[in-house]
């Protein structure tokens, strides 16, 4: 138990030392500019005091410059360290999220595993392939009847085309050789008539002619 406050997550801690450590990394870079500048400053002091021949000054400048650049160097060295580290605390905190999120996904997946019923899925899926192979069957028999049904006046018109189509090409009209069968017949019974009647006025004239000469 904590009197004052909570206790702090591992990822809070590493969130603290990485913001100590960026803080610490400016502070030496700072320090690191300044002297560079007093650097600067220092080889313009040496060349002045070499041109007033000050060569006593001018070699107590160079030590300090020397000592100078030696401790630029080192603070190189501690801002590139501390970089290295916080580096370290990065992928520290970067992992750390990983499992977290990995943590979660685990558990999730653990209550879906637990939800899930296989035997109730495969029921479904068993009654759900029988539904559609019945669908299936119910429309190849409508399928059927409906072919069934047009057969009938389907046949009657390809048969009458069928016969068409022979009729023109041995170049007879199949309604004009209906039409005129009957035409045939009565005037044949037309021509047999005249000849009749015809014998029948020649009877009567003969009969007149032969009263006269009696």
């Amino acid at each position: 138990m904590f009197l004052f406050g909570h206790q702090k997550t591992p990822k809070e801690i590493m969130r603290e030392h990485l913001r100590a450590i960026n803080k610490s990394k400016r502070e030496i870079d700072r320090e690191r500019t300044q002297m560079q500048q007093q650097e600067k400053k220092t080889i313009i002091e040496i060349k002045k005091c070499a041109k007033q021949g000050q060569i006593g000054a001018a070699k107590i400048m160079a030590k300090d410059l020397v000592r100078l650049r030696n401790q630029i160097t080192k603070f190189y060295n501690m801002s590139t360290q501390l970089q290295a580290v916080g580096m370290r605390i990065q992928t520290l905190k970067s992992t750390q999220s990983m499992a977290e999120a990995m943590k979660g996904v685990t558990r999730a997946m653990m209550v879906m595993n637990k939800q899930m019923n296989l035997p109730a899925m495969q029921r479904i899926m068993m009654e759900f392939e029988r539904q559609g192979e019945m669908m299936d069957m119910k429309e190849e028999m409508m399928n059927d009847t409906m072919d069934d049904a047009m057969e009938g006046d389907n046949d009657e018109e390809q048969s009458e085309e069928i016969l068409s189509q022979v009729l023109d090409e041995i170049g007879i009209n199949l309604s004009t050789q209906l039409v005129d069968t009957p035409s045939a017949s009565m005037a044949s019974s037309s021509s047999s008539t005249v000849p009749t009647r015809e014998a029948e006025m020649d009877s009567d004239l003969q009969a007149r002619l032969d009263n006269l000469k009696k």
